[in-house]
């Protein structure tokens, strides 16, 4: 039995996870040593490409891996308890319960043959002791909650007869029916209208004010994580390449491949032909990953660090230049000046001043303890 945790930690906690996946063709090493925290009522966004380890990293927090086709070793533990190792019955009571998840997809999430009110109720019936009928009532409680009109009669309606973004607001009821204190976010905001991806956003703050819940959003959206995340961890083939305060990591970013997410976000105050910047090359094989630092490859920053550096020594999550709150993995010894002078003017010529062609200095003197 775990000894019951402090109100003061972190939520969750994760750390060391490696999740490795035997292939006919090998294995697959999807997350490799990431560790991070989320603490009550704060949102942590995790950032990165398709294949970088998102969506794996917080399956394994709900234990959705099968263990008979899954390597799994580290540490999470929600609210003192370690999940990994933790029988199925555990699971079970944890689920839906203390940690809930929106899954990208509702259409897919949602099953076809069930109404909408039957797939909320049963959470809800899973954790508590009540009748059909008030698990009915407290599903259309949380249909109007997150906004469905008339939910007193959507409630028996089917997946198919919701819209995109009413698909979404339902799989929200569903997560939260049982007011989860840690709520998992995946791609929540895919395949919506802008109109309506702001008002989930707009929810997900609501209702985690409401319930001070601990939130992780899984996007590749840097424009999602600087709305809603405190803090924001950026991966790259299945590792961690940067951690730190969300204000502090988009506005002093020090790894390259961050510098390339934020160079790939269309600007809509400039001329509408600007062109992106593009990552060059492709994401790293998980199967065969590159040696050294996973993103040398594609980095246009490798000849400045001296010798194969990076082509053959992985570099260590180490504090960067604006303090410890801030963790980096890359070995360039510059890499707060080479943004300034090479990177930024690139990819948001509007933030250097034409006079100085510096940062702006309202930008410049962010101080990181304020973030």
């Amino acid at each position: 039995m775990a000894a019951p945790a402090n109100p003061e930690d972190p939520f969750l906690v994760v750390e060391d996870l490696t999740v490795k996946f035997p292939t006919h063709d090998g294995l697959v090493q999807a997350v490799t040593d990431l560790s991070f925290t989320v603490e009550r009522g704060k949102t942590l966004g995790i950032v990165g490409e398709s294949g970088s380890g998102k969506s794996v990293s917080s399956m394994a927090v709900l234990g959705l891996h099968d263990p008979k086709h899954t390597r799994l070793s580290g540490s999470i533990r929600v609210d003192g308890q370690e999940i990994i190792g933790a029988s199925e019955d555990r699971m079970r009571k944890i689920r839906g319960n203390s940690v809930a998840m929106i899954f990208q997809d509702a259409l897919t999430a949602l099953h076809p043959f069930y109404t909408i009110g039957d797939q909320i109720s049963e959470g809800y019936r899973i954790h508590h002791r009540v009748s059909k009928a008030d698990a009915k009532k407290r599903a259309i409680e949380m249909l109007d909650r997150v906004g469905i009109p008339q939910a007193n009669r959507r409630v028996d309606d089917y997946p198919h007869q919701f819209s995109g973004g009413m698909r979404q607001r339902a799989m929200i009821a569903m997560a939260l029916v049982n007011d989860p204190q840690l709520l998992l976010a995946d791609e929540p905001t895919t395949a919506l209208d802008v109109t309506v991806q702001a008002q989930i956003l707009d929810l997900l703050q609501d209702l985690q004010r409401e319930f001070n819940s601990a939130v992780i959003i899984i996007t590749h959206d840097l424009g999602v994580v600087a709305e809603l995340a405190d803090s924001t961890m950026v991966m790259y083939g299945g590792r961690a390449v940067e951690y730190g305060a969300t204000r502090e990591i988009l506005t002093h970013p020090e790894m390259p491949y961050t510098w390339g997410l934020l160079g790939s976000i269309p600007d809509v105050s400039t001329d509408s032909e600007a062109r992106l910047v593009p990552i060059p090359g492709n994401p790293p094989s998980l199967l065969n990953p590159p040696s050294g630092c996973s993103f040398h490859p594609r980095c246009p920053h490798v000849d400045k660090v001296p010798g194969d550096l990076c082509r053959t020594t992985l570099p260590d999550l180490v504090p960067g230049d604006r303090g410890d709150n801030h963790v980096k993995r890359c070995h360039l010894a510059n890499p707060g000046e080479i943004y300034a002078e090479e990177v930024l003017p690139e990819i948001a010529p509007d933030l250097i001043d034409p006079e100085t062609g510096e940062m702006i200095p309202e930008l410049a003197a962010v101080d990181p303890d304020e973030v």
